[in-house]
């Protein structure tokens, strides 16, 4: 049997057996989606998300790329926070990295000349690295530079998150989502808090919506209009 005969046979296993344990199941899970959670997480192979939380189908709505970034020119994964926020109202928004992450490995290092597109990706996190470098080459062996970069990465993408017209206007008008930045651990499957920001989170001036005062403006701007 061919690799991918066995994933078609195990697929009809596990369709099998989820209708014996319920056999509602698949009825339910076609009506619609109402998943709490956006998981925003990288491509490793090793990190699958709905199983590492024990969680079910129709329970997370999921985005996955190298290194799991949230990218502000990147219409692939702003396409998926706008329909999460906007379409499903999810509550929370993940960000989850992990240790030893091969896509953080290869941006401390030189760019491959194999690799042109994947070392443009991974340019947003060589730039982290950059302005961290002094905390990061202070660490005395490759595994801790390489697993503090990854904690770096997550945060800033987190910060990046709460940046989007996205985000903050849900804040203003739905008091959510909340965001968190998690980071998981392949040696023991556990996942690790870092971050966690609320709607009531400020953040920097500059990386702000004027929402109250477009609201202000609508009364004008309709009278002109008439």
């Amino acid at each position: 049997m061919h690799s991918f005969e066995k994933l078609l046979s195990d697929n009809k296993t596990w369709a099998r057996q989820k209708k014996v344990s319920n056999p509602e199941f698949f009825t339910q899970l076609a009506k619609e989606q109402k998943p709490e959670f956006l998981w925003i997480g990288c491509s490793d192979s090793r990190v699958p998300a709905e199983i590492i939380v024990n969680a079910e189908p129709g329970e997370m709505f999921i985005h996955r790329n190298i290194a799991n970034q949230m990218i502000a020119t990147d219409f692939n994964c702003l396409s998926v926070l706008q329909y999460a926020v906007t379409v499903l109202q999810v509550k929370h928004i993940i960000v989850c990295g992990h240790y030893n992450c091969g896509g953080v490995k290869a941006a401390l290092g030189r760019q491959s000349s194999q690799l042109v597109i994947t070392n443009k990706w991974l340019m947003h996190i060589k730039d982290i690295y950059r302005l961290n470098k002094a905390e990061i080459d202070a660490l005395p062996t490759e595994e801790q530079r390489v697993n503090r970069l990854v904690e770096l990465n997550i945060l800033e993408q987190v910060q990046t998150l709460a940046h989007t017209s996205i985000i903050q206007q849900a804040w203003h008008e739905d008091n959510r989502p909340t965001l968190h930045g998690w980071v998981y651990g392949l040696n023991d499957g556990l996942l690790k808090p870092l971050v966690t920001l609320y709607p009531d989170t400020e953040i920097e001036p500059i990386f702000k919506y004027d929402y109250h005062e477009a609201e202000m403006a609508l009364p004008e701007k309709k009278l002109r209009s008439v």
